[in-house]
């Protein structure tokens, strides 16, 4: 560091406050500490003692919504590097905990970097200046309370949104791209000009886009990105607002993709951080993830976004010429299950086009070559959807009937003993409810011994627990069964229309199909190879047609028997 004479020396002034510090159950608390530590406060505070001793050369170096568990940040980095670089010779804080609630680094840079480097330091509120040497022997004792404080609040707030998932409630404040909250309401509403371009995007996906294509789209359609859409409607964003009010990037469409929350529900446990230290983010599996359906309105359907992240999962690979198929992803092979992969190239005409086994690998691999044309899948698809189209149309209630039959079906009955035992549940809570309040009100008057209201008190949270989960377990599958009973109605309206269609589309084949399984060629009667393929049609698997005896047979089944019709 540059020898300076000390009254040449910039003094800082740091401040630093952390929405963390004031997040407390009491809101009458809450208030005052947000009163006490605001950055303005702060300032006041520390200009005031400037001026009264005669300090005129200072700074201040501001770090606002940022916890004083970590060291990174902004304001405190410049001010260090002013510091190494000889320009500020005093650092005065209103108290320690402004200054870090981390108790090594709080006690670190004050105590043995400063002094090395010549640089006092002051806290106001503990009486310190380290020059000195006045209270800086309480400055451990500050430092370990201030960072018990974070650690604390830490629990408290964990403890907070804990109850919030074993509620069932949302426990994320941001609200997604497309919807909008009034002040002091939980409750998302559909925000229609955003929710229209949300629309767009999944729209795009089941035409078999990917993120940059659809970025790409709506870059050239002139479509706002959301920044820029926030900063028109004056609706507060931590982005800038875009030079280039179009430029979506692919990470941005990404992110809208995988949000289920567009289904109308609400999705807790996505991640966490490793601890109120190292607040590096914790991504969980999606098993994991807490899912509360019917939260808000959709935007998106649950078959569509079904389709589009299933897509997703069987991302498309790009060819050198350009050229695709409407099939990739979605094209696997019948005997070793891998996925079959679009080859193009620009040696081979476009007619030329075709599928192989990822597995083949030129004989090295663990499978054959399962080879077909993509123009000859087009003709075998659009085949195949014609005659399902056909015999649906012509035959609905056998193929309902068949339908029920295979796929096992859980009756009515069923259904309505499991809404039954989730509403007795959900009795069972408010019961629970009124006996921990009950027990506790005994303990409080000293007619309940304290180990047995310990006892009947962890009986009772538990049980609480158990049957709170019971409730959302059988929400969810009560949920899917009735998606199940929506997905096919889906499909039986889109199959309808498909008996004089003369070609597919991307968004066709992403509605109906969800999966084309590719056999190994056979030599058929006629002496002439055939390709089997079996198509999985979205929400009724493999459709078999039965020939004209079969359809008779199930006719008089269903006189006999109705009730089994879907």
């Amino acid at each position: 560091m540059k020898k300076v004479e000390k009254d040449k020396l910039l003094t800082a002034l740091y401040c630093r406050l952390s929405v963390d510090d004031v997040k407390e159950v009491n809101e009458e608390k809450r208030k005052k500490e947000l009163e006490s530590n605001s950055i303005t406060n702060q300032k006041q505070i520390l200009e005031e003692y400037c001026q009264k001793n005669g300090i005129v050369n200072y700074r201040f170096f501001v770090d606002d919504g940022i916890s004083g568990t970590t060291f990174d940040r902004p304001g405190f980095l410049k001010m260090e590097e002013m510091i190494e670089n000889g320009e500020i010779g005093t650092v005065i804080v209103k108290d320690l905990s402004r200054f870090g609630r981390d108790h090594i680094y709080s006690g670190y840079y004050p105590q043995i970097k400063y002094p090395s480097l010549g640089v006092n330091f002051i806290a106001l509120q503990e009486n310190v200046d380290v020059e000195k040497d006045v209270g800086t022997e309480m400055m451990p004792v500050h430092n370990i309370f201030n960072e018990w404080y974070a650690r604390q609040t830490s629990k408290k707030i964990r403890a907070v949104w804990q109850n919030k998932r074993d509620r069932g409630e949302r426990v994320s404040a941001s609200v997604p791209f497309g919807y909008k909250k009034a002040k002091k309401d939980p409750q998302w509403y559909i925000d229609e000009p955003a929710a229209e371009i949300v629309r767009y995007i999944f729209k795009l996906a089941t035409e078999g886009l990917g993120p940059m294509k659809i970025a790409n789209r709506l870059r050239e359609e002139k479509i706002i990105t959301p920044t820029e859409y926030y900063c028109s409607i004056e609706r507060r964003t931590s982005n800038p607002r875009p030079v280039d009010p179009y430029d979506w990037q692919q990470t941005t469409v990404k992110h809208i993709l995988d949000n289920r929350q567009y289904t109308g529900c609400t999705v807790n446990g996505k991640s966490s951080i490793v601890s109120y230290k190292v607040h590096k983010s914790i991504e969980y599996d999606e098993s994991e993830w807490q899912i509360i359906p019917n939260t808000q309105e959709p935007i998106i359907d649950e078959e569509t976004f079904n389709i589009v992240h299933q897509m997703r999962q069987g991302r498309r690979r790009n060819t050198a010429t350009g050229r695709s198929s409407m099939f990739s992803g979605l094209v696997f092979c019948g005997d070793c299950g891998a996925k079959m992969y679009y080859c193009a190239s620009k040696s081979i005409k476009e007619n030329q086009d075709f599928f192989r086994c990822s597995a083949y690998k030129e004989n090295r691999g663990t499978c054959s070559i399962h080879f077909i044309r993509n123009v000859v899948l087009e003709d075998l698809v659009l085949e195949t959807v014609k005659s399902v189209a056909k015999y649906i149309s012509e035959y609905e209630p056998v193929f309902l009937y068949l339908y029920a039959k295979n796929h096992k079906l859980a009756a009515a009955k069923e259904m309505r003993n499991a809404k039954l035992k989730l509403e007795q549940a959900k009795k069972r809570v408010g019961e629970l409810d009124k006996l921990i309040k009950s027990v506790f009100e005994q303990h409080i008057l000293g007619t309940l011994s304290e180990e047995s209201y310990r006892t009947m008190i962890a009986d009772y949270e538990k049980e609480q627990r158990e049957v709170k989960q019971f409730i959302l377990e059988s929400e969810t599958e009560v949920q899917t069964a009735k998606q199940e009973s929506t997905d096919l109605k889906e499909f039986l309206a889109t199959i309808r229309k498909c008996t004089d269609i003369t070609e597919l589309t991307p968004t066709l084949v992403n509605t109906l199909i969800k999966k084309i399984e590719i056999f190994n060629s056979v030599v058929g009667a006629d002496g002439k190879k055939h390709v089997p393929i079996t198509i999985h049609f979205r929400a009724a698997g493999i459709i078999t047609i039965p020939d004209e005896k079969e359809i008779i047979a199930t006719i008089e089944e269903i006189r006999n028997n109705p009730s089994n019709v879907a």
